[in-house]
């Protein structure tokens, strides 16, 4: 472009005789040309930028549509293992769909064809007309996860390590993501939906609290803007068997409501017991692969390294061995090292607390009933909080018997959950279909596996989804030891290391040190759908209260003198009257078979056994069971 420049700038100055006449109109045919020659490379480059989005180097048909894989560089650097898949080659401004993989899993939960995972494969997304963004999360396998990884990009892998879906840094990941195919042409800006499950599932209700907004390391929210400048926003979001609230989530304490709204500090308030089985196996799986996350075909290799944790005591802001360590050592967690990470995990890592001052995007929450990692009320902790802020705001609820471990996860309610998620991506991404109703849908469990769960049962609210209740009366006192219970019982209902089966049956025998109570039982049974509640009033002798605890479970048993797990949840009493609620569940008590209630100084090994020895008087109980 220099020599036109030149030509012009003679032009201007020289005489205005034939020749200068004739000089120009050279001139302007060499710049004309040389334009036309920078205008054809430019068209000629652009079907290349259009197939290999994100930079990305591999590209070629799969499946019946296009997809690109590679490394793709998020906002510090860090460079992640990410497919994009697109209906053709040539496709541009396109609704794009986002799914983020669960914890020790990969991108390649997605892409599998032959499995719809619980929000669909990335190849059926696509042939339905959309964009798909699938990437592994930082700090696992090809995310600089696997030491062949980290080898590969030493120096942009040095900070790549897993900071456990933390809002600064696993969700902006999404965004920066996000915001380049936004300005590459290939994403509609306000089209834009985000979904996944598990870890993924927390990521997406964190993008759905952000809304339009990005969380910088110093903890300052700004606007969310494509590197280009665009303004961004999440259009609708899909979380699945999410957690709300982290500390709840891996400790609860009894405060959680179903049907209100949790005050924001109930969850330290004291810190809960620990899922002792859960943390320890997350934390395993945090490092050495205990699930499949390798490209489809290849074998799985369990104990595999795949994950990158920060060196203990190198970065307290993702200190997760410390904070795993810290959480081990048990109760009372009031030092200063416990409160730290309580500050760190509630203000970084849980949606709940992200500030909610911008309106959420339309979303569908689902939730398993037998989920004891991030049960139902998990879910309800965030929708109750936000329906009352935001009325208007659609949200839809979907519970069943989906989820982790004990989880049955049956053909027909995954399918129903995969096509109620298309359904509000195709209307609020694409406006095809009509709006989602803005209702509760549950599937109540059954036994065993091949049998068809019951439901699927509609309401306004989830409270609504029980006409009536069941209400139970005891007033002597029993008296439950720290150190009662039967250790077998415990073990074979322990998600992690019992098998996993929520089905699983065990003798029906009163546990020694434990309260138990037999509901009459009912000539015609009854379905259970929500939180049991239990009033009681406690007198505790030994172990303070914010070290004491009182486990719970509900059973069904059955005329054979077996028993089912129906629900169960962990509180941390005090002296005086309490009230409190087991997580949510769904079940249907048949003819002649017994509610019983059974109350535990621990829950081991799922729930950590306290620190403390400690008994427990129990008075005047009163337990509510919502019906339907």
């Amino acid at each position: 472009m220099n020599e036109p420049r030149e030509v012009r700038a003679g032009c201007a100055t020289g005489a205005q005789g034939p020749a200068s006449a004739h000089t120009q109109r050279v001139a302007r045919a060499l710049h004309a040309l040389i334009a036309a020659l920078f205008a054809a490379l430019a068209f000629s480059a652009a079907p290349a930028v259009a197939s290999a989005p994100l930079g990305l180097t591999s590209c070629g048909p799969a499946q019946g549509v296009y997809q690109c894989s590679g490394l793709a560089a998020t906002w510090d650097g860090v460079p992640l293992d990410t497919t994009v898949t697109l209906p053709r080659r040539s496709d541009h401004h396109l609704p794009l769909v986002v799914e983020l993989n669960g914890f020790g899993n990969s991108k390649y939960e997605y892409l599998d064809p032959a499995s719809k995972a619980y929000t669909d494969n990335a190849f059926d997304w696509a042939k339905d007309g959309y964009a798909v963004l699938t990437y592994t999360a930082r700090g696992q396998w090809g995310s600089c996860g696997t030491p062949d990884a980290r080898s590969a990009n030493p120096v942009a892998c040095a900070d790549g390590y897993i900071h456990l879906a933390d809002v600064r840094y696993e969700a902006r990941d999404a965004q920066t993501l996000i915001g380049d195919l936004v300005d590459e042409g290939v994403a509609n800006p306000r089209a834009i939906g985000v979904t996944g499950d598990s870890y993924g599932g927390g990521q997406t209700l964190e993008l759905a609290a952000l809304s339009n907004r990005v969380m910088l390391p110093s903890g300052r929210l700004v606007p969310w803007r494509s590197p280009d400048g665009a303004p961004l926003h999440v259009a609708a979001a899909a979380p699945v068997i999410p957690w709300t609230d982290l500390i709840s989530a891996a400790a609860p304490n009894g405060t959680t409501l179903a049907n209100g709204v949790t005050p924001p500090h109930a969850d330290e308030s004291p810190v809960g017991v620990e899922k002792e089985t859960f943390v320890n196996a997350i934390f395993a799986a945090a490092q050495f692969a205990t699930g499949p996350g390798q490209p489809i075909g290849d074998p799985f290799v369990p104990g595999r390294p795949m994950g990158f944790l920060s060196p203990p005591g190198v970065d307290p802001e993702a200190d997760v061995s410390n904070w795993v360590t810290r959480t081990d050592q048990g109760e009372p967690y009031t030092d200063a090292s416990a409160k730290a990470v309580v500050r760190t995990l509630k203000r970084y890592h849980s949606p709940y607390f992200i500030r909610a001052s911008h309106r959420p995007p339309p979303m569908l929450i689902s939730s398993g009933f037998t989920d004891d990692l991030f049960p139902v009320d998990e879910a309800l902790r965030y929708s109750n909080r936000t329906a009352k802020r935001y009325p208007r705001l659609p949200i839809s609820l979907f519970f069943g018997d989906f989820g982790h471990q004990r989880a049955q996860n049956k053909h027909a309610e995954r399918s129903h959950l995969v096509a109620a998620i298309h359904g509000l991506f195709d209307h609020y991404l694409r406006h095809k279909r009509p709006a989602p109703p803005r209702d509760v849908t549950a599937y109540v469990e059954t036994c065993p596996k091949s049998k068809p769960s019951l439901g699927p049962f509609h309401a306004r609210t989830f409270a609504g989804l029980a006409r009536g209740s069941l209400n139970y009366v005891s007033k002597p006192v029993q008296t439950v030891l720290s150190d009662g219970g039967n250790p077998a019982i415990g073990r074979a209902i322990d998600p992690v290391s019992g098998g996993g089966d929520a089905c699983a049956t065990t003798p029906s025998d009163p546990e020694p040190g434990t309260a138990t109570y037999d509901l009459p039982t009912r000539k015609t049974g009854a379905t259970l759908i929500g939180a049991p509640t239990i009033s009681a009033s406690l007198k505790i002798n030994g172990a303070a209260p914010d070290v004491a605890q009182l486990d719970s479970r509900l059973w069904d048993v059955a005329p054979d003198g077996t028993q089912t797990l129906v629900a169960r949840g962990a509180y941390r009493p005090h002296d005086g009257r309490n009230t409190f609620e087991l997580h949510p569940g769904a079940w249907r008590f048949a003819p002649r078979h017994t509610p019983k209630l059974e109350l535990l100084g621990n829950d081991a090994p799922f729930m950590r056994a306290s620190n403390g020895t400690f008994s427990i008087e129990v008075s005047r109980l009163r337990l509510r069971l919502p019906v339907r």
